[in-house]
């Protein structure tokens, strides 16, 4: 019995545009994810800056896991990313402002891409409010073509 209009093509269509903007959805959120690790990163060096003293001795990372003690010669002498491949030497208020700086960047970037979820989620309730009538319309279809065939059957 065939349920006429093509219904399971546009159906398997919209469950396949609503797959893809979940997966979408995901991968922003791993974006967001990521974006709020460079905000705890950036909180942890405002602190550090703000803590240290020329003298201090701190673990400089090395990579790999390896670490090695160094006096702090000059505290006004802090090197800050700035984004790009690029870095700028800084006092100790001037890198706590860059810090400042990037995570007011991160939040900014974090709420677009917050709206940009939102976005994909109001088109997912669409694709899925329309997947829901295409299914009541084949539900009406079908108990129609069942009833003509009993109309069919009585006579």
């Amino acid at each position: 019995m065939s349920l006429g209009g093509g219904g399971g093509g546009q159906m398997q269509e919209l469950q396949q545009q609503m797959q893809a903007i979940e997966q979408e959805i995901e991968s922003l959120e791993e974006e967001i994810s990521e974006f709020e690790t460079e905000k705890g990163e950036a909180d942890e060096a405002i602190e550090a800056v703000e803590r240290l003293d020329s003298g201090d001795t701190v673990q400089v990372p090395l990579g790999g896991g390896a670490y090695v003690r160094a006096e702090v010669a000059d505290i006004d002498e802090i090197v800050v990313e700035l984004g790009g491949g690029y870095a700028a030497e800084r006092d100790q208020n001037g890198a706590v402002e860059s810090l400042n700086r990037r995570k007011d960047l991160l939040d900014e970037r974090i709420a677009g891409v917050q709206e940009d979820i939102a976005e994909l989620e109001a088109e997912s309730d669409q694709l899925e409010q329309q997947a829901q009538q295409m299914q009541q319309q084949q539900m009406q279809q079908l108990q129609q073509q069942m009833q003509q065939q009993d109309d069919g059957d009585d006579e």
